[in-house]
């Protein structure tokens, strides 16, 4: 029996919804342009009643579902986020308090931009592997800030997904093997006391994104002793839609083994949420026996690598929760005005 899996899953996606064309309208852009060149029709907008605290509290509790195992049981709870809510309180306390966890657990807040959730999941797959925990929930969640007006506006977006990591017999995928490639690469970054980020364009694709993705993905294929073929499934960051696509094909993916992982192009890139709803999505389908390799990026920069391999108890766990399609499906769209009262980008003294 594999030593660390998967026990439950989950993700969240706010119902709200804003086009590329519409925000392209405000600035003057060509919105018909801007959405083919990121491959991206719209993205999600959280609830103003939304925060990246709310959706992990929900994608926790589809975990739970999943899983059906007692919360008790859960002995760290670790949120990676780069909109947490508060600058010193943490999120993973209001976390664990709202699915009534125990008090005797390792708890903090992770930050590594879009990585910080598969950050949160490798020290949980540690944590359970070294025994010092039973099970480990990791969240990867974000309110994805950006700049009115600037590049980043057209993808920005909300969601998250949470994983109880394990070593039940009921699991639902095991981790064959886990593989970082992370070097400082100033591709993006937020101070302290400003509100949105900043990005050095000309480092955020080659440099970045594509070398350390690619360089994950090749570590992971090297300490397995696997390639591209030996995968039914891909699931890579998802910035843009343009960005998963290319740097699959380059390492050998075709489009049908990525496509259910490309919730961007209707939800944008939700950051730290990115990848492990792309998990999320691919876990959905995925039969027993299937092999799925996943890869985050985070900007500053770096990428997990992950090799997971789907089991028998899938068919019937992931019944229990709700699908990430079924979020998809349930949106309501709002114009610009709505979508900057939802972001509070508009200041009131």
């Amino acid at each position: 029996m594999p030593e660390v899996g998967i026990l439950g899953y989950g993700g969240y996606i706010p119902k709200y919804r804003i086009r590329v064309e519409e925000i392209a309208r405000v600035w003057g852009k060509d919105g018909i342009a801007i959405s083919r060149g990121l491959s991206l029709e719209e993205k999600s907008v959280p609830g103003l009643d939304e925060d990246t605290t709310t959706i992990s509290v929900e994608a926790a509790r589809n975990a739970l579902k999943c899983a059906q195992i007692d919360s008790k049981r859960i002995g760290a709870i670790y949120v990676g986020s780069e909109s947490h809510v508060y600058a010193t309180k943490p999120t993973g306390t209001v976390v664990a308090e709202a699915i009534n966890a125990p008090n005797s657990i390792q708890c903090a807040d992770f930050s590594f931009a879009c990585k910080a959730g598969t950050a949160a999941m490798q020290v949980c797959i540690g944590l359970v592997k070294s025994h010092e925990v039973d099970i480990g929930l990791a969240i990867g969640s974000d309110t994805a800030q950006s700049k009115p007006g600037d590049a980043l506006e057209y993808a920005a977006a909300a969601g998250g997904a949470a994983f109880l990591i394990g070593s039940d017999d009921d699991m639902l995928a095991s981790f064959g093997g886990t593989f970082s490639y992370t070097s400082d690469t100033p591709d993006f970054w937020r101070r302290e006391g400003t509100d949105f980020p900043e990005h050095g364009s000309r480092f955020t694709g080659k440099p970045a994104y594509f070398r350390h993705v690619e360089q994950a993905a090749l570590g992971l294929f090297k300490k397995m002793n696997t390639k591209a073929d030996d995968y039914d499934w891909g699931v890579f960051h998802s910035p843009n839609g343009k960005f998963p696509r290319r740097v699959a094909k380059t390492l050998g993916f075709n489009d049908d083994k990525i496509k259910p992982s490309l919730i961007v192009d209707y939800v944008g890139n939700t950051y730290a949420g990115s990848s492990p709803l792309g998990l999320a999505a691919t876990l959905d389908i995925a039969k027993p026996g299937h092999k799925i390799l996943v890869v985050s990026y985070g900007s500053g920069a770096g990428s997990d690598a992950f090799h997971v391999e789907v089991m028998k108890s899938i068919t019937e766990k992931r019944k229990r929760k709700p699908m990430v399609q079924d979020y998809m499906d349930d949106k309501v769209y709002i114009d610009y005005a709505q979508y900057a009262k939802h972001r509070r980008t508009i200041k009131v003294e």
